[in-house]
């Protein structure tokens, strides 16, 4: 892989990377803040409501900031993957349109409804406000995701007279086998990111003393979704998405696991090290025959190892791909544990006394990123080396008009830009939970009454 391929493929996952920072917390909030305000009709408790009032105007800094660290990529693709995007164009502009013109207008218009109408739209039309915003940015989710899907798994598909890829049948792009369960495990990623992000400030409410009533509120919801939301990225979504992997991409498989033999009752590896030069796994700690077990249901089963395959359509940096794939599959498990230990203690009614568990609470913040990152690293380092799985190498879709120092130049531009939105995204966040859910005087004394005049 020459330096300037490297420079452009760096400089893609960089941006990607940061701007996927703030959707997946959006997509999930979106869920939640619809659960706040239907909890807020159901009661007529004031304090859902405040709630909502609160998690939107986060959500409003997060989606602005999704909407400026997403433009970049846009213009990526037509000047480090010019070729790819002549030759996909026809196929892949067809979601980016749809997501652009259906679902984000329709998230960011009543976005606008959700933060600044709620007086004049009465508290069931604000709850419709609510809903469509989740249901634009889930839209969203969708046509990225299918975009995404189609060069994993390209289906629906024509070859044209100069080699460009011609979209032959849309039905086809949006039933893409690949696509439901990959949709699925992504959109559910983002409750758990949510989940744990609302309790993590509710904890932090509740060891600082401040707004108790709302820190328990936001524990409670927080936990609950968050123990759902990571037993279903286990099973179904992982387990079917996993087994998309097996049928369709046999290699991406064998290289996540660190198989680089093909076995008979082949085992899982919890950790271990790749040694690409030896080709094997080092200090494995090996599960016997569970790997045949999960993919096949069978314990006999075959599973192909790298050895089964051509060693120029392996993944480019196999150790990255299988210590990304064991970090998410790690951290989920790590989710599971937490939040099913947490939904037992808010039970017995001890979660909101118990101050070593709040701060296991406060401090899972950062984990859920980590695990979504992780989880895409897996997923785009697994299709390499196709940008285009079977169709086109990523090779063949960087510019070859762009050199690799003027990549290396805008990407150093997009890391100081990129740093001082950081800066300013936590000091806004930071803002809005110290100013918290209720209003500035919601706590003040009543003033005395003042004495009549003489």
């Amino acid at each position: 892989m020459d330096s300037a391929l490297a420079i452009h493929r760096f400089q893609f996952a960089f941006t990607v990377t940061y701007h996927y920072l703030f959707p997946q917390l959006t997509m999930g909030l979106a869920l939640l803040l619809v659960m706040l305000k239907t909890l807020a009709l159901r009661t007529g408790d004031e304090r859902y409501n405040r709630s909502v009032r609160f998690w939107a105007r986060i959500f409003g800094i997060n989606f602005a900031m999704g909407v400026v660290t997403g433009i970049p990529m846009e213009f990526q693709f037509g000047t480090n993957w010019a070729p790819f995007s002549r030759a996909a164009g026809g196929v892949i502009g067809q979601t980016l349109a749809m997501e652009g013109v259906f679902a984000f207008f329709l998230e960011s218009a009543f976005l606008g409804l959700l933060l600044f109408g709620e007086k004049r739209l009465g508290p069931r039309g604000h709850w419709w406000a609510a809903f469509l915003v989740f249901l634009g940015s889930w839209i969203s989710g969708f046509f990225i995701v299918a975009t995404n899907a189609w060069m994993q798994h390209p289906v629906g598909y024509r070859l044209g007279p100069g080699g460009e890829i011609q979209l032959e049948s849309f039905w086809a792009l949006l039933t893409n086998p690949w696509l439901p369960w990959q949709y699925l495990h992504t959109m559910i990623g983002s409750v758990v990111t949510a989940g744990f992000f609302m309790a993590s400030i509710g904890a932090f409410y509740l060891l600082s003393g401040r707004y108790p009533d709302y820190g328990r509120l936001f524990v409670r919801v927080g936990v609950i979704a968050a123990f759902v939301s990571s037993v279903l990225m286990l099973y179904p979504t992982g387990d079917r998405q996993g087994a998309n992997v097996a049928r369709y991409q046999p290699v991406t498989l064998a290289a996540m696991e660190g198989l680089f033999q093909t076995q008979k009752g082949a085992p899982i590896a919890l950790i271990g090290q790749p040694d690409m030069q030896k080709r094997r796994l080092d200090n494995p700690l090996l599960i016997p025959r569970m790997l045949s077990f999960l993919t096949y249901q069978r314990w006999q089963a075959e599973v192909k190892g790298l050895d089964a395959f051509p060693e120029r359509d392996w993944p480019d940096n196999i150790p990255l791909l299988y210590y990304s794939y064991h970090i998410m599959v790690g951290l989920g498990t790590i989710f599971i544990a937490v939040s099913a230990i947490a939904v037992w203690k808010l039970r017995r009614g001890t979660l909101f006394e118990s101050r070593p568990w709040l701060w296991v609470l406060l401090l899972m913040l950062p984990f859920p990123y980590i695990a979504n990152t992780a989880g895409w690293f897996t997923a785009e380092l697994g299709r390499q080396p196709w940008v285009i799985y079977g169709l086109m190498r990523t090779s063949e879709g960087a510019s070859l008009h762009v050199s690799g120092g003027n990549a290396l130049f805008t990407l150093i531009g997009f890391m100081g830009l990129y740093a001082v939105l950081s800066i300013l995204f936590l000091a806004l966040v930071c803002r809005e939970i110290g100013h918290g859910p209720e209003p500035a005087d919601a706590h003040a004394p009543a003033p005395e009454a003042s004495h009549p005049a003489r």
